[in-house]
């Protein structure tokens, strides 16, 4: 029952980076300029109208309009005159933008639920964590800090929305999420029985850790592109996706190269490995997502961003490293070559 509680915790949380690749993709950062609520609404509105000021109606405490470009918020529950009243609102503070599209405020909102969803299978997670303390004390202590990070995550996300969409909080909020992808997978690594079937060497170790190391960086360089791609659609507009890196600035060729190294790294743990007949299957899956994740990078550059290369390429990158930190664990656990060699003379 409780690896089963860490199994769908991990699919919803790579849920959640799915669906916020795709709020990068459509712009949909700001479709809910508000946290945690969406306009004031646990459930959004699905029409301008909503958000519009009306005679002779109610309001609820906290409900959201827009009225002259700016979000107001309703002081307490009152039943609007035939005017508008500014002394029955608050001027929202934490930002002045107040746009209100469907479309942008549904995909948030989708967003917003997937991250609620694994939060609540996390904390069961937890929950049931605490009846496995016998098997290994870091399995309870392990889920705490996951749930812990989680709620920083949390966090982490009003405060992106609050900067309206800050490069510096969006990186971070990515990279949060990638290590809690990696506590999920060390807990479901620590509460399995049997007894790893590979053998390691000091040079795979290593090499696996700097692989997971560059998967860190590079992820991080690509949301500060990515970042650069959005102010281009600010100039020029979702319609002309040729100019979006006609001129691309330092960090995308930086980025572009390091992916060679990238893949030189990680083709160098697939040679160790089948040289020293380690056994790591997992290899292959891993030169298979680096591949296709170049692939989708030229996609976008030479092809002017095809649909869904964008949520395609981040969403690669956070399996990837899922995938390599798996490798890593397993390498942990694995009888190392060196000390059996050793045992032998």
């Amino acid at each position: 029952m409780f690896r089963k509680s860490v199994k769908i915790s991990l699919i919803l949380i790579y849920l959640v980076i799915i669906a916020g690749a795709v709020v990068r993709m459509t712009g949909s950062g700001m479709g809910c300029p508000d946290w945690p609520k969406c306009f004031g609404y646990y459930i959004p509105p699905t029409e301008e109208a909503q958000l519009q000021w009306h005679a002779n109606q109610d309001y609820f405490e906290g409900q959201v309009i827009i009225v002259d470009e700016t979000l107001k918020v309703a002081k307490e529950k009152f039943k609007s005159s035939k005017g508008y009243n500014p002394d029955n609102w608050n001027s929202y503070e934490k930002h002045d933008y107040a746009t209100f599209n469907a479309a942008h405020t549904w995909v948030e909102y989708i967003n917003r639920l997937l991250g609620a969803l694994s939060g609540v299978a996390i904390l069961i997670m937890t929950i049931l964590s605490f009846k496995q303390r016998k098997k290994s004390f870091k399995i309870p202590l392990f889920s705490v800090i996951t749930l812990v990070l989680l709620l920083f995550q949390a966090w982490l996300g009003a405060t992106v929305v609050y900067s309206v969409l800050s490069p510096v909080r969006i990186t971070l909020h990515m990279l949060v999420a990638l290590i809690i992808v990696a506590l999920l997978m060390y807990i479901l690594k620590i509460s399995t029985d049997f007894k790893s079937k590979y053998n390691t060497s000091n040079a795979f170790h290593y090499l696996m850790l700097f692989a997971v190391f560059l998967s860190l960086i590079q992820v991080a360089f690509g949301t500060q592109v990515r970042q650069f791609v959005d102010e281009q659609v600010k100039v020029f507009g979702y319609s002309a996706k040729a100019m979006w890196l006609k001129d691309p600035d330092t960090m995308f060729y930086i980025h572009r190269s390091f992916s060679i190294l990238v893949l030189i790294v990680n083709l160098a743990i697939v040679f160790i490995n089948k040289k020293q007949g380690l056994g790591f299957k997992l290899v292959r899956w891993m030169i298979g997502l680096i591949i296709f994740e170049i692939f989708t990078g030229i996609l976008m550059f030479y092809l002017d961003f095809p649909f869904l290369s964008q949520p395609l390429h981040l969403v690669i990158a956070a399996l990837l490293f899922g995938v390599q930190f798996y490798i890593l664990l397993q390498s942990f656990e694995a009888k190392s070559t060196e000390s059996i060699h050793k045992i032998k003379q």
